[in-house]
């Protein structure tokens, strides 16, 4: 199986032992603590399911900076977006430097225990710092990115060190059928048998040059099996839950793959939108949850006009071929070809005019399903845009 990044074993940051866990979250209760943001929640999350192997935990200042400026770690790791914590506020934590902290969820009325910090430091992120990792991470410090807005508002207060998750949110809670540790999804493809397993990140709802793109990607590669792998995490206004992304998904691969075919399943973090950097970091969480392969398409993590449509693709070029282990499957738009009736890549569509092909753009699909109306089979599913309606409705 893939080994995943940076070391021989994955390393789950979560206290799985229900005994220690226990005696944990009672010592917990006593120690200096700070509510975290939700981006920090998230990557809590991850650093409990391994996704950030081999991390222990959270980055101080001159990693942070190391990464957004060359993506490698002091210490020569490469890894594509810093993973801090940032916070508002540590007066209280003054005393408890190179000592416990508890992390509290943000995310969770009352701000429940989410972990526990071996506090090795506490720095001050000015605004430049801040302006220089944005610009690095996202291409952009305009505050009308979704990712730079998240990003520029948490507090400029940096806490770093080990952690130990003590649980996984409300992500194991809300989404008990669909969210997976990285460890998790490794052992359901070792036990599955697949040598070769393609992953396919997605935020939205799979419409179905999304669903003829993994089978595509599967034929292309020889996979066993595809990974549908959604974020379940925070998301920018307008687009549409997790839960009923979750329900139209599995309301696809049922009806349309074959049986044992595709794995559906989640993961806890807040999308960043930052385009190319994010793409390697999506490249890196499937490697640790033990994909072999791993589909890009266009505009991939990406937001608005920031981005060029293959530029998370080009990244790949960019990096150091010994950065990852995974294998990058690059997928060009695709779309339903009238003359073939079928969907196809539009780069590999021969003696094709624009005319030829039928796209609908994500707000024309919005705009339908909240008027009632469902898309046209060579674009969606019947069973899926139902799904898709029926949320627009309760809406109203």
């Amino acid at each position: 199986m893939i080994a995943p990044h940076g070391s021989a074993k994955l390393d789950a940051r979560i206290v799985a032992d229900v005994d220690e866990n226990a005696a944990l979250c009672g010592e917990a209760e006593s120690l200096p603590s700070v509510v975290m943001s939700s981006a920090g929640a998230g990557n809590t999350v991850m650093l409990g399911g391994g996704y950030f192997n081999p991390l222990r935990g959270f980055m101080d200042k001159a990693d942070a900076l190391s990464v957004a400026d060359s993506m490698r770690m002091r210490d020569g790791l490469f890894w594509p977006v810093p993973v801090m914590c940032l916070v508002d506020d540590a007066e209280k934590l003054k005393n408890a430097n190179n000592g416990r902290i508890a992390l509290r969820d943000p995310n969770i009325a009352d701000a429940p225990l989410l972990a526990v910090m071996e506090l090795a430091g506490i720095e001050k992120m000015t605004d430049a710092e801040m302006r220089q990792i944005a610009e690095s991470v996202f291409g952009t410090v305009d505050a009308q990115h979704p990712g730079v807005a998240a990003f520029i508002a948490q507090g400029r207060v940096l806490l770093s060190g080990a952690v130990r998750v003590l649980n996984f949110s409300y992500f194991a809670r809300d989404f008990a059928d669909t969210f997976r540790t990285a460890a998790q999804i490794r052992a359901q493809i070792e036990q599955a048998g697949w040598k070769k397993t393609v992953a396919f990140q997605t935020r939205n709802p799979m419409h179905l040059a999304h669903e003829e793109l993994c089978k595509i990607a599967i034929a292309r590669i020889g996979a066993d099996g595809c990974v549908i792998h959604m974020l379940l995490g925070k998301l920018k206004s307008g687009d549409i839950p997790a839960a009923v992304r979750n329900a139209a998904i599995r309301t696809m691969v049922d009806n349309y793959f074959p049986p044992d075919s595709v794995m559906v399943c989640g993961y806890g973090f807040d999308m960043l939108y930052a385009g190319p950097r994010e793409a390697v970091l999506h490249a890196l969480f499937r490697q640790n949850m033990g994909a072999t392969h791993f589909i890009i398409g266009r505009d991939h993590a990406g937001v608005g006009d920031y981005y060029g449509a293959f530029d998370a693709q080009k990244i790949f070029d960019e990096i150091p071929d010994d950065a990852l282990d995974i294998e990058i499957f690059r997928a060009d738009h695709t779309a339903w070809s009238k003359k073939l009736n079928r969907v196809v890549m539009m780069g590999e569509a021969d003696n094709h005019e624009a005319d030829d092909f039928i796209l609908l753009s994500g707000t024309n699909m919005r705009e339908m399903l909240a008027n009632g109306i469902a898309p046209p089979p060579q674009i969606a599913r019947a069973e899926v845009a139902k799904v898709l309606i029926d949320y627009y409705r309760q809406l109203k």
